[in-house]
């Protein structure tokens, strides 16, 4: 009995010990306390605890678990406040102040104003401001509105300066005219989870947000592993395309070998971490250490960090210290504030600097830079970045760049610097992204097993009218890159899937892409073939300057629709996902329902729930799309 009373009462300490809270107080326009104010906190959407102000008008939750929630406040006679998003962690305690103003009706006038609130993290404190009106006007019997959709469940970002690089798609090549396609392989992920953050807001993404192939390449898929002394396998797939039935679809999927935790050689880690002014809000600096702690209690003894921070200048906080001193390490960066000004090419310069001293023969070497991205002192410019990021690649040191916040989020920059730095990145949008990098998938994220790697596919005319490369529109290459080992390209972690799509018109169809004039001095004559394309991969070993070339023929067997595998299914849907939310030309009869379908006949056994969520993620986009 004794036994059965200290376990009931250990589970309590537990739950009480990690439980979160938020408090907060409602005031009106005049400063005045506002009580029996009605207080609500939603997650996912569904209500989950409702509360009123006492007659101070302060109101408290206590005993909430981690997660993301929204909480907003209201009083008859006033005007609903807009919902706030917070993230709650263990032990969190939060703090909201709400205003709202009275409601003002007029004749022939509604008018619906929300003006200001506080968010009031442990003694950091961000504001932020919203006007929101709605007006309708009568004259005789015409009738003009202006509605607004949803108006409380968008959260607005006042001075927004996120950045994201152009992306014009690829589109339908010749493959009479243009038979070579050739790209560099690409195992980022920043754009699933920067999209997600959009979306779980209530908020469609910027289209140039969206880089089809990162949302693609967030999966892993069940490719089978490497049997023939290559550091990784290809696998291809062909069959009828879900979005347009006149077409087909080929996939290649790229397996990277699997290696025990054991059998990874010791790293050599760097932390390079923003500690800049912009860095100061909970979704930033607070969330970047939650994260790097994760990866700290992954270490083993043979591994080895540093840590360099940069604001106004650029600092080491910690020496290289063995992987098993992990309290040494986590006070190092807990102790950690933002504040001042960044210099980020000062950081990047120290990070790579003391990589250097403490470079590990045959072992992994790696820098991981954290920011927002919003570089603006010292070197700075994305050429001056990148040109430095493309010197200290041959030192034989990689990069994993990872993206906190919003509002000032610099994406273009830093996946500029990915591209270039023989690096992966990725976005943090919560703590269990970083639980997916740092724990689920951790030596896929920081051990390379293969690097340059290329692809150039020829396809043949007799069988295909026309092609085009779905994404990778930042990865294209020369055909004369291919053969050309001083091109940078993509790398491949250690037991990573790369998948890449391919869109194609048949040969014979009355379909037509990019025609060309007959040329006048050449004739062409095409050999006879059954096979649809050959594939031709290049790569290098970690540690090589020369590339290793893999051929294959492949024959043409396109598969009907109950044939496609799971595999083909989930990267179709997420294709179509990509293409939906850019509103893509090219999208066909893509739907919303179509990639719903294809999500749920591909989730599998779906072991950590990302595809669960994936078509969550679709059914919100479906209903903010109509």
């Amino acid at each position: 009995m004794k036994r059965i009373i200290s376990i009931l009462f250990l589970s309590f300490l537990a739950v009480a010990i990690q439980a979160a809270s938020i408090n907060g107080h409602v005031k009106n326009k005049k400063g005045e306390s506002v009580s029996d104010a009605e207080v609500s906190v939603l997650q996912s959407g569904k209500l989950i605890a409702k509360t009123n102000t006492d007659t101070n008008g302060v109101f408290s939750f206590k005993n909430l678990t981690s997660g993301h929630y929204h909480v907003y406040a209201e009083k008859s006679g006033h005007e609903k406040s807009l919902p706030q998003s917070l993230i709650l962690t263990v032990n969190d305690e939060k703090t909201i102040n709400f205003v709202l103003k009275p409601s003002v009706v007029k004749p022939n006038e509604k008018e619906i104003v929300i003006e200001a609130f506080n968010v009031v993290e442990n003694d950091a404190e961000m504001s932020m401001d919203f006007s929101l009106s709605q007006q309708q006007h009568k004259s005789g019997n015409a009738q003009r509105s202006r509605s607004i959709n949803a108006v409380f469940d968008q959260p607005a970002i006042q001075h927004n300066t996120e950045d994201y690089s152009l992306i014009e798609e690829n589109r339908f090549h010749s493959a009479k005219d243009k038979p070579l396609s050739t790209f560099s392989i690409d195992v980022d992920k920043a754009s699933y989870a920067n999209v997600r953050r959009f979306i779980n807001q209530n908020q469609m993404p910027p289209k140039d947000a969206v880089r089809v192939e990162e949302l693609i390449n967030y999966f892993n898929y069940d490719y089978p592993q490497p049997t023939d002394g290559h550091p990784f396998a290809s696998h291809l797939e062909y069959g009828d395309c879900p979005w347009n039935e006149n077409h087909k679809l080929l996939m290649i999927g790229l397996k990277g070998e699997e290696i025990e935790n054991e059998n990874v050689p010791a790293s050599n880690i760097v932390f390079l971490l923003d500690v800049s002014g912009s860095m100061n809000s909970p979704n930033k600096l607070p969330l970047l250490k939650r994260s790097f702690e994760i990866l700290i209690d992954k270490l083993r003894p043979e591994d080895r960090v540093a840590i360099v921070v940069y604001a106004g200048s650029a600092g080491a906080v910690l020496e290289s210290t063995p992987g098993n001193e992990k309290e040494q390490i986590k006070a190092a960066l807990n102790n950690l504030n933002a504040g001042g000004s960044t210099a980020g090419g000062a950081g990047i310069q120290l990070a790579y600097k003391i990589a250097k001293e403490n470079f590990i023969p045959d072992g992994n070497n790696r820098v991981i830079l954290a920011t927002d991205g919003d570089f603006n002192i010292g070197a700075s410019s994305d050429a001056e970045l990148v040109r430095m990021i493309e010197e200290k690649r041959d030192d034989g040191i990689f990069l994993t760049i990872l993206g906190f916040g919003m509002g000032n989020y610099k994406d273009n920059k830093m996946e500029q610097l990915s591209n270039k730095g023989n690096g992966n990145y990725a976005y943090i949008d919560n703590i269990l992204e970083a639980k997916k990098m740092f724990a689920d998938e951790l030596w896929g994220t920081l051990y390379t097993i293969a690097k340059d790697v290329k692809i150039q596919i020829e396809f043949n005319p007799n069988l295909v009218e026309s092609y085009r490369l779905i994404g990778y529109e930042n990865r294209l290459l020369n055909d004369e890159d291919f053969n050309d080992d001083k091109k940078d390209a993509g790398e491949i972690g250690a037991g990573h899937t790369v998948t890449a799509l391919y869109e194609i018109i048949p040969a014979g169809s009355n379909e037509k892409s990019g025609d060309v004039d007959d040329l006048i001095y050449q004739s062409r004559k095409l050999k006879n073939s059954a096979d649809l394309m050959t594939l031709k991969l290049r790569y290098k070993a970690p540690d090589e300057n020369t590339s290793q070339l893999i051929t294959k023929a492949v024959k043409a067997k396109p598969k009907a629709e109950p044939e496609l595998s799971d595999n083909f299914k989930l990267a179709s849907a997420a294709a179509m996902y990509g293409m939906l939310l850019r509103n893509s030309e090219h999208k066909a009869k893509a739907s919303w329902e179509k990639a719903i379908e294809y999500a749920k006949a591909s989730k599998g056994a779906d072991k950590f729930g990302y595809r669960n969520e994936f078509i969550t993620l679709l059914q919100k986009a479906e209903y903010m799309a109509k």
